[in-house]
């Protein structure tokens, strides 16, 4: 990554945060603090595979539309989604109307009920492909890891759709299994203290 950025009050910042008006505030309250709740990991997933191709910030701006869209990404019940709902997403100009996402994004919601099933949490799975932070390279100087390319082959057996590496390791920034703060970062030592009392599912 580039240069940090200053924002208005005098802080330094990953330099992605000075990007758009609408990144401090994801930054500095969301981004790389550690997550163990289901319904929100399985959000960033989803919105991740949104994402592809297109700009977070795209995604951003519309994740209270996808939210409502998405029954609040309860992935119990968008298991049960069908045509009709597949239909009713093509027509909300709220969201991506991406059929290939949407219906990628309802095939993955079934995948998570079995994974709870199986492994008894999204979260369990998930922090089980948290790397050693001491094994990590300088931060946000790559776009995918081992983990991520372990973790999206695995996802991809278990018939997930739209998890490649590169998808799966921004979730992993995102969700805290990784700090990838830059150095330098107001919230690099936050997300350090965050991870360190985060009780691991």
């Amino acid at each position: 990554m580039s240069d940090l950025y200053v924002g208005e009050d005098g802080d330094a910042r990953c330099g992605w945060a000075g990007t758009a008006p609408e990144f401090p505030d994801y930054h500095d309250r969301e981004w790389g603090y550690p997550v163990s709740d289901d319904i929100r990991l399985f959000e960033k997933v989803c919105l991740e595979s949104f994402q592809s191709g297109l700009s977070w910030r795209t995604i951003l701006t519309k994740r209270e539309n996808f939210r409502a869209a998405f029954d609040g990404f309860d992935f119990n019940v968008m298991a049960d989604y069908g045509p009709q709902e597949v239909e009713r997403l093509l027509g909300d100009a709220g969201i991506v109307r991406h059929r290939g996402k949407i219906e990628a994004v309802i095939n993955n919601a079934a995948r998570a009920v079995e994974m709870v099933e199986r492994e008894g949490s999204l979260a369990a799975f998930f922090w089980g492909y948290e790397p050693d932070p001491d094994s990590l390279p300088e931060p946000q100087t790559q776009s995918t890891s081992p983990e991520s390319i372990a973790l999206s082959k695995e996802l991809k057996k278990r018939g997930w759709k739209f998890v490649g590496p590169t998808t799966v390791f921004a979730f992993m920034q995102a969700m805290g299994l990784i700090n990838d703060h830059a150095k330098g970062c107001i919230c690099r030592e936050k997300a350090d203290a965050a991870r360190a009392g985060f009780k691991r599912p």
